[in-house]
Order: structure tokens, then sequence, then C-alpha cells
């Protein structure tokens, strides 16, 4: 027992040690990194180029914009979020005329249907001299639909719908039957009143949705202001621009 312990620990002994790792040279070392499969740097280079030579094929397609038409995000914008810092204006339709762009350090508003809109981005169209200036500083929902820009630099719309509505001609009416004329000038002010607010929809998603111009706040009025005071008259413009009552189809 005693020989096999011995020739046992014998032969643990002559197995030769494992060698140590070599060490290396911070040169050697910055050597072995270069040749590493990743590098952040080509990473990068990489990154860049794509979005570069994107850009550029953007700018060949589209003729306009280096990003694909691609909006940009109404929260990325400064003035927006100036604006959602210091929460919703509201402002009477005096304290709105302050606004029209001729205090060159204050913001340009303008309002549609009693939503505020800050149009500062504008100011070459909407400031003293451009072609939009009249909207600025009001409430000019009524123009905004009759088109009227001289006279109708007002909020009431009271009656525009006349506008959409057919002339009565004595001819033509009595070729209904009173039954058929009282339906037919029924159904021509539902479909007036589409029409004007089709017209005014239109501005109101235009300014709304406007990744330009930022809404700002609300116009502050009297309750039930919309029925007080005699109605705005309908512009010439928007009266001249009236078509007769067509006949009643033929059976």
């Amino acid at each position: 027992m005693a020989e096999v312990r011995q020739r046992t620990t014998a032969s643990k002994d002559s197995k030769s040690p494992e060698p140590a790792p070599a060490k290396r040279s911070p040169s050697e070392l910055a050597k072995a990194e270069d040749r590493s499969p990743f590098s952040f740097l080509e990473l990068a280079r990489s990154v860049v180029f794509l979005l570069l030579a994107s850009c550029a094929l953007s700018y060949f397609v589209t003729r306009d914009s280096f990003f694909w038409n691609v909006q940009r995000p109404n929260f990325t914008r400064l003035e927006v979020l100036k604006s959602w810092m210091a929460g919703p204006l509201q402002l009477t339709d005096a304290e709105l005329k302050k606004y029209d762009g001729s205090d060159p350090e204050s913001p340009v508003y303008l309002a549609v249907n009693g939503t505020i809109y800050d149009v500062t981005a504008g100011r070459r169209h909407y400031g003293p001299g451009g072609s939009y200036h009249f909207f600025a500083g009001a409430d000019a929902s009524r123009a905004f639909v009759t088109t009227c820009f001289d006279v109708d630099i007002t909020p009431d719309m009271r009656g525009v719908e006349a506008m959409f509505l057919p002339l009565d001609d004595p001819e033509v009416d009595a070729l209904y039957t009173s039954g058929q004329l009282k339906i037919q000038k029924q159904q021509e002010r539902k479909r007036a009143a589409a029409e004007v607010d089709k017209a005014l929809r239109h501005w109101t998603d235009f300014f709304g949705k406007s990744t330009k111009y930022t809404k700002v706040g609300t116009v502050k009025r009297e309750k039930g202001w919309e029925t007080k005071g005699e109605p705005h008259p309908l512009c010439e413009k928007a009266q001249k621009g009236r078509k007769p009552r067509a006949p009643p189809p033929t059976v």
C-alpha cells in the first residue's frame, strides 16, 4: 500500500504546471482591439452615411424635403412647448386686437370660431403689410366663409347660410305646389347650413392641424353673445354669388 501511495503521489508531482498567460503590453492590447470585429466608430460612420444618403435621395425624389415629407411632431417645436408651459390663454376680442403684428416684440394671433392661434411664424403674411393682415388680431370667422375681408372681420355667423340659399323666383316657385315648395326650402336651408359648417371647418382644420401655427387659447365672451344685437348683414359679394332656384324635376 505504501508503494501505491508513493507512486500516486509521484504521478501527481510529475505533472507539469500549466503555463501562465503571457502578459500583453498596452500597444499589443490596442492592436488586438483594433482587430475586433465590432467597432463603435465604424458603426457610427455607417449610420451617418445611411442618414446622409437617405436625405439626399429624399430631396432627389420629392424635390422639396430632406426627410421624405415627414411632418415634424408638434411637441418638438419650441413655441408649442412654451404654449403648453404657459397654459391656455383667454382673451376678449378687444384684447385680441393688440396682437395684430403691429408690435414686433409681441406674437401675432388670430382666431377662428373662438379658438386663438399663434401665427407668428407667418408674420410676413399676417403682420402689417402682409396679404392676410386683416385676419390678425381678430376672430374673422365670417370672412373665412364669405371671403368679404373688408366688412366681415367678425365672429357673427348669423345669416351666413343665406349665401348658399337660392334666390326666390315667382315664376319658378309657381311650378311647385305649396307643399313641394315648403319641403324644397327646408332642404335648401339644411344644405346651406351644411355648407357653412363645411367652409368654417376647413379653416379650423387648417389651423388646428398645422405644424407651423399653434393653438394657444380661446376668445372669452359673455354668455349668449351670438344672439345679441342686430345680425350682421350678408355682404354684397356673398349676395351676388347666390343662384336662382331650379325648377322642380319633371316626371
